[in-house]
């Protein structure tokens, strides 16, 4: 069973054909909203909202720890989540959709493993490839099989939010090899390459990053709200090929 995480933009899947909605306690405190469990092209799913159903939880305040074994209890094992990013590379405009192979993570204070506390041991988890190349590689074909393009690999630089960044900011990401950013790909990835999970991202490129292109002065948020929704319907059939690809 495939586990769709949805972000900004994505709070719920239309083509999603719901059977149920189940509550799940965590030990690790509520996660984001109840798992929601349907079918897509008759193979079965389950789909989280990570902001919550009525995009109300700041990518600072969610709970990923709890999100992420809320759908591990369930017996998901594969996991896509829908990212939506900035543009730092200069060939990613706006609409663009991007599957990322690498994580810079900026974020600070968040839980980040599940290895803390009650006597637990220390584990280091090798996070080489923060993102397993089989999800990957259905992300990018199952975006073939949609007539879309898309770009394979780049570098996500995971911040801090909930503001969007300056400009000098952005300039020292560049630097730093990063392509898009984005403020809830981590601690997301790790806590999923720690339950095992099979996890990759779809990227969005909402606007140009901070000082680049169109944004140069200034984001524009009514900007962003078009490109989403036209992007959003794109990625639904993406994850139509998807779920067929993965199977139940």
């Amino acid at each position: 069973m495939l586990g769709i995480i949805g972000g900004t933009g994505l709070a719920q899947l239309a083509n999603l054909e719901i059977t149920h909605r189940q509550v799940i306690r965590t030990p690790y405190g509520e996660p984001s909203g109840a798992l929601t469990f349907g079918k897509i092209m008759d193979h079965e799913v389950v789909f989280l909202a990570r902001h919550g159903y009525g995009h109300s939880i700041p990518p600072h305040d969610v709970n990923y720890q709890a999100n992420m074994w809320a759908l591990h209890s369930q017996g998901v094992k594969n996991v896509v989540s829908i990212a939506t990013v900035g543009g730092i590379h200069p060939d990613y405009e706006p609409g663009s959709i991007v599957i990322p192979d690498q994580i810079i993570d900026y974020t600070h204070g968040r839980k980040a493993t599940y290895y803390e506390g009650n006597g637990k041991p220390v584990i280091h988890v090798d996070f080489t490839e923060p993102y397993c190349e089989k999800m990957r590689g259905l992300c990018i074909k199952a975006a073939a099989l949609s007539d879309e393009c898309c770009f394979d690999g780049g570098v996500y630089a995971a911040v801090q939010g909930p503001r969007l960044e300056t400009a000098a900011e952005i300039n020292r990401l560049d630097r730093d090899g990063a392509t898009m950013v984005g403020m809830t790909g981590m601690p997301e990835a790790v806590l999923a390459k720690e339950l095992g999970l099979c996890y990759a991202a779809i990227a969005v490129v909402a606007n140009h990053a901070a000082g680049r292109n169109a944004s140069r002065h200034a984001i524009s948020f009514e900007e962003i709200d078009v490109v989403l929704k036209q992007a959003m319907q794109r990625v639904r059939i993406i994850l139509e090929h998807m779920v067929d690809l993965n199977g139940d």
